[in-house]
């Protein structure tokens, strides 16, 4: 069960979303975890609606790519607008835009962010934002896979829970942070639970030995085993063992 820090203990992690669609969230931000951590003002979560910032009778928030092409672009006059608003409100959050072209979004940055006082996050629409804003208002890109979106809104979710997770008390036991994939460079070890035997399947002995040592051991191995098959990438970055 998630046991949280008293309040005043350490000020809420703040997540501002810049959107056309507010009324997306908290979406699966409000259940479970981080819905708890929420309630118990843990984290906070706050919208801007970039169409309040928009043009005209219609509120417009983009216009047609320059040099020609399909679809359309988020405006620099626009977004500046709702972001200089947001700022002002948290001046010292980092602000990102959720784009497929941006740095991947790791643990590592996952735990990089939560040290902060929060983030601020741009989900862009359409073809993308004008690049002009990105560059005047130093505009952070994250990406959370070699993969399109109709929006940034569940990028944003993605890195919001990726980062939540990580508050003290969030996660019932602190020692499963440790061991998840991507802690030290590895994927995690296979998981087992009752029944001991499932459809002729069983679990490893080792894990039933009670020696604890023997099963950190082959956990280590497994995770080495894993992260080589799924992800050689991973495994080519982590340090050879010297020889014994």
């Amino acid at each position: 069960m998630p046991h949280f820090p008293s309040k005043g203990e350490r000020p809420p992690w703040r997540a501002t979303v810049l959107t056309l669609f507010p009324e997306m969230f908290p979406g699966p931000l409000g259940i479970s975890l981080s819905g708890q951590a929420l309630e118990a003002g843990v984290w906070s979560l706050t919208t801007v609606p970039i169409r309040e910032f928009g043009l005209g009778r219609h509120r417009a928030v983009d216009d047609t790519p320059a040099g020609g092409g399909a679809g359309m672009v988020m405006r620099a006059d626009v977004l500046a607008a709702a972001i200089d608003h947001a700022r002002g409100a948290e001046p010292d959050a980092p602000l990102i835009y959720l784009s497929p072209r941006g740095e991947p979004l790791t643990q590592a940055l996952a735990r990089e962010l939560i040290a902060g006082p929060g983030v601020l996050l741009l989900a862009g629409r359409f073809e993308g934002v004008d690049e002009r804003v990105l560059a005047a208002r130093q505009i952070r890109e994250v990406s959370i896979g070699d993969y399109v979106l109709s929006g940034g809104e569940l990028a944003a979710m993605v890195l919001i829970d990726a980062c939540v997770r990580l508050l003290p008390g969030v996660i019932g036991a602190e020692g499963s942070l440790s061991e998840e994939s991507f802690e030290g460079g590895l994927l995690e070890y296979p998981q087992y639970t009752k029944p001991r035997e499932w459809e002729g399947r069983t679990i490893p002995d080792v894990l039933l030995s009670g020696d604890h040592k023997k099963i950190a051991e082959w956990r280590h191995a497994e995770a080495e085993r894993v992260t080589a098959e799924r992800r050689p990438d991973l495994a080519a970055r982590l340090p050879r063992r010297r020889p014994t």
